[in-house]
C-alpha cells in the first residue's frame, strides 16, 4: 500500500498534506523537494517571478482553485480514503511510537528525530466557487451551507471547520472555499495502522494544539470561522482596527471592517487546533490494546518550536557536532532530511508575520548564540495586515555571529516571491557541511531530555 496516490480533493498546498509528506520522506531518508510535489514543476515555480504582479497573483489564485473540487461532488469525499492515503505514505516497519493530531511544523522535525510517523487529524478540502467577494463573509457562509451538509452526510466521523480569511488568504478565496475537516474518531485505517505498525506496548503521542478561535455554529458538526492564526488578532476580524481599515482601503474594498456572523463561542482553530473528540477515541483504543498515551499539549502552534530546536542542539552536542546553525522554516517551506544532513537546528515559524518574528526573537534572546542563521519566507501573494516584511527578518539575520542569509528568498519580490516555493529546496541543500543521517533518537533519550528541561517550555506532557 506504499506511495498510494493522494485523493484528488485534498490540497497539496495545505499544512496537513505537505507536513505529512515531509515527515514520511524524512523517515525514508529522502528530501522534500518543492513541498513534496513533482520535481519537474521546479522550473515553472522558479520562473514565476519574471511575470507582472497582476499575472503572478492571478496564476497563484487559479493554481489554488485548480486543486479545488466541484461543489456538486463534495459527497464523493471520503475521510476514510484520506486516512488510507495518509498511512500508505510510511514505510511498512514497526515503530515504537506514532504521533496523531494537530498539524505542526516543529512536530515534523520531532518525528524526524524520533523516526516515528505523524497522522493528521485535520485535512483541507478546497471547493471551487465564484462571485463572492472576499470581504462578504456572510454571503460565504450562506453559500457553503448546502455543500457542507452533503459532505457531512457522507462522512459521519468528521466535523467541518469552514475557514474564511480575507486577510491572509485573499488571493486563494477568490475562487474557492476552505473546508477543513477534522476527524472525531481514529477510523478503520488509523486503527489498522496502529495495530499492525505500533510495537507491543508502544506509545501514541497525542499532539494537541489548544489554539481557539471565535466561530459561528452553523450546525452540530459545521463551524464557520472568519480569519485565522497569523498577523491579526481574532477581535480585529470581528470588530475592526486601524490596520484592518488601512488594509481594506489599500485593496480597494468598499468596506472598512468585516461584518462576519456573530460567533457562538470559541472553538478549536480550523487549521491548527485539536478537536478533543478524537483524543477520547485514541484513549479508548489504547486501553483496549495495552498501549501508552502521552499527551503533548500547548496553546499556540509555535509553542513547540523552542523545545524542538533545543532538542536538536542537545542531540548534536551529544554527537560531538557543532550546534551553531539555525534554519528558520516558514509554514510548509521545510526539509527535515536536509536539516539533519547539514547539522542544522530547526525553528518552525507558522507564517512570516509579526507574532512569529517576535516568537523567534524571544527564543534568540535566551538561547546560546548561533554562528549562522538562515531564514525562509513563505509568500502568500498578499500585503496582509500583520505581515513581517524582509526588513524585519533581516534584523533577525543580523543576530548571527558570522553569517545570516535568506534561503531561496528574493526579498524584493516578497510577498509575491512564488519562486521561493522551489528555491528553498536548493538553498537548504546548498548549506555547507554534511553529516550521516543519525539513527532514530530513542524514546528513553527523549524522556531524558524532557526531564533535564523541567518546565522551561510552554508545552505540557501528560500521561493518558
Amino acid at each position: 500500500m506504499f506511495e498510494q496516490r493522494a485523493p484528488g480533493y485534498i490540497a497539496n498546498f495545505d499544512s496537513a498534506s505537505a507536513m505529512l509528506r515531509a515527515t514520511s520522506r524524512a523517515l525514508q531518508g529522502r528530501d522534500f523537494p518543492p513541498m513534496g510535489t513533482a520535481r519537474f514543476q521546479k522550473p515553472f515555480m522558479k520562473g514565476a517571478n519574471l511575470l507582472s504582479r497582476q499575472m503572478k497573483e492571478q496564476i497563484y489564485a487559479l493554481s489554488g482553485a485548480a486543486e479545488g473540487m466541484s461543489a456538486r461532488n463534495v459527497d464523493r469525499v471520503s475521510s476514510e480514503r484520506i486516512s488510507r492515503w495518509a498511512v500508505s505514505q510510511y514505510p511498512e516497519r514497526p515503530y515504537p511510537a506514532v504521533m496523531i493530531g494537530s498539524s505542526n511544523g516543529a512536530a515534523v522535525h520531532l518525528c524526524a528525530a524520533l523516526g516515528i510517523p505523524w497522522l493528521p487529524q485535520t485535512t483541507l478540502v478546497p471547493v471551487r466557487r465564484r462571485r463572492i467577494p472576499p470581504d462578504e463573509t456572510q454571503d460565504e457562509m450562506a453559500w457553503a451551507r448546502e455543500p457542507a451538509d452533503r459532505l457531512l452526510d457522507a462522512n459521519p466521523d468528521i466535523r467541518i471547520h469552514h475557514m474564511h480569511d480575507p486577510n491572509q488568504d485573499r488571493l486563494m478565496i477568490r475562487y474557492m472555499t476552505y473546508f477543513r475537516i477534522k476527524r472525531t474518531t481514529l477510523g478503520e485505517s488509523y486503527e489498522r495502522f496502529l495495530s499492525e505498525r505500533l510495537q507491543p506496548g508502544g506509545t501514541i503521542f497525542l499532539l494537541e494544539c489548544g489554539q481557539k478561535w471565535p466561530a459561528k455554529r452553523v450546525s452540530d458538526r459545521h463551524l464557520f470561522q472568519v480569519g485565522g492564526v497569523g498577523g491579526l488578532e481574532p477581535t480585529e476580524y470581528h470588530e475592526g482596527s486601524d490596520r484592518v481599515e488601512e488594509f481594506l482601503s489599500r485593496y480597494g474594498s468598499h468596506r472598512r471592517r468585516w461584518k462576519p456572523p456573530e460567533p457562538d463561542g470559541e472553538f478549536p482553530e480550523a487549521e491548527w487546533g485539536f478537536e478533543p473528540a478524537m483524543g477520547e477515541d485514541v484513549r479508548r483504543f489504547a486501553r483496549e490494546n495495552d498501549l501508552r498515551v502521552r499527551r503533548i499539549r500547548f496553546d499556540e502552534p509555535e509553542d513547540l518550536s523552542p523545545l524542538v530546536a533545543d532538542l536538536y542542539r542537545w542531540r548534536y552536542r551529544r554527537r560531538r557536532m557543532m550546534a551553531n546553525r539555525l534554519v528558520v522554516d516558514s509554514f510548509i517551506l521545510m526539509d527535515p532530511m536536509w536539516t539533519l544532513r547539514t547539522g542544522s537546528t530547526p525553528w518552525w515559524s507558522k507564517f512570516p508575520v509579526e507574532p512569529s518574528a517576535e516568537s523567534l526573537e524571544t527564543y534568540l534572546d535566551a538561547a546560546d548564540p548561533f554562528e549562522e542563521i538562515h531564514v525562509m519566507l513563505f509568500s502568500h501573494g498578499t500585503d496582509s495586515a500583520g505581515l513581517a516584511g524582509p526588513e524585519r527578518w533581516q534584523k533577525i539575520l543580523d543576530r548571527a555571529r558570522k553569517k545570516g542569509s535568506f534561503l531561496g528568498v528574493a526579498p524584493e519580490q516578497f510577498p509575491r516571491d512564488f519562486g521561493a516555493l522551489a528555491r528553498y529546496h536548493d538553498a537548504i541543500r546548498g548549506l555547507p557541511a554534511r553529516y550521516p543521517l543519525p539513527g532514530p533518537l530513542s524514546l528513553e533519550e527523549f524522556e531524558e531530555f524532557l526531564q533535564d528541561s523541567g518546565d522551561r517550555y510552554a508545552v505540557r506532557w501528560e500521561d493518558g
